[in-house]
């Protein structure tokens, strides 16, 4: 699952005391984490391995599965395929799917504002080659991945430039991907959010993105932060790709079942 033979041997024992809590949340990113990246982001769809590791873990009693996402709940769901028992957060926590259906809410000025937003964002970007605003309920994506290096890099200079004048966003950058909010919420909310609500003694977060590092910053003692793929994280273990993280989730499920 790691490349070093100690990294990996750490990691199986942090699984074995993680598999042990009395209620496990298991939080996990889906682009990059569960489905490798995709030119086309309405094509990505999680490994086999991973839905299968899924569904493993949701049967195992205490446990609850979230996939938090920085994707509209819309598009989540679509790539996702709503797997049972899982629960969804969408938008880096601004939406979120229960028994109720979707909830976001936001305020006549937040609505005022992502208006705002959404002409200053279309009209900055308009005339870049392979680059396109994604709506989402409480803000809009620039995605760059389908433009050269030059256009994606010009187009970010232009779309932070357009809304320098709208006051409250939050901005977000992640690969081929330039995000701003009306309201601020990120995915380290999400995760405190879920413990609460879910009464877990341990957490396991997992994503590959720096948008990620939210959730990683929010763990303690007991919890598991796993960080896919290279980059700078606050995650305390690391695996290559989904396909490793497939792996891993497989071996939690187990573990758990036999505790």
């Amino acid at each position: 699952m790691t490349t070093d033979a100690a990294d990996t041997a750490a990691l199986d024992r942090a699984l074995e005391r993680l598999a042990a809590t009395e209620r496990l949340l298991i939080a996990l990113d889906f682009d990059g984490t569960l489905s490798p990246i995709v030119p086309r982001p309405e094509e990505a769809r999680a490994l086999p391995e991973a839905d299968e590791a899924l569904q493993a873990l949701v049967a195992t009693p205490d446990t609850t599965v979230v996939l938090v996402s920085g994707r509209s709940m819309a598009s989540l769901e679509h790539v996702s395929g709503s797997p049972a028992h899982v629960l969804l957060v969408g938008s880096h926590g601004a939406e979120v799917k229960d028994d109720d259906g979707v909830h976001v809410e936001l305020d006549d000025d937040e609505r005022g504002r992502r208006e705002a937003l959404h002409r200053a964002l279309e009209s900055a970007v308009a005339d870049h080659d392979g680059v396109w605003v994604e709506g989402k309920p409480a803000g809009f994506a620039v995605h760059t991945r389908r433009a050269s290096d030059e256009v994606a890099s010009a187009a970010r200079a232009a779309a932070r430039s357009a809304v320098e004048g709208i006051d409250g966003l939050t901005e977000r950058e992640g690969k081929g991907v330039l995000e701003f909010a009306v309201k601020a919420t990120s995915k380290g909310d999400s995760v405190r959010t879920l413990r609460e609500s879910t009464g877990a003694t341990a957490v396991l977060f997992a994503g590959d993105d720096v948008t990620d590092e939210d959730g990683f910053a929010v763990l303690g003692e007991g919890d598991l932060g796993l960080k896919v793929g290279p980059g700078e994280t606050a995650a305390a273990y690391r695996v290559d790709d989904p396909a490793a993280v497939a792996s891993l989730l497989a071996r939690l499920a187990a573990l758990r079942a036999a505790r």
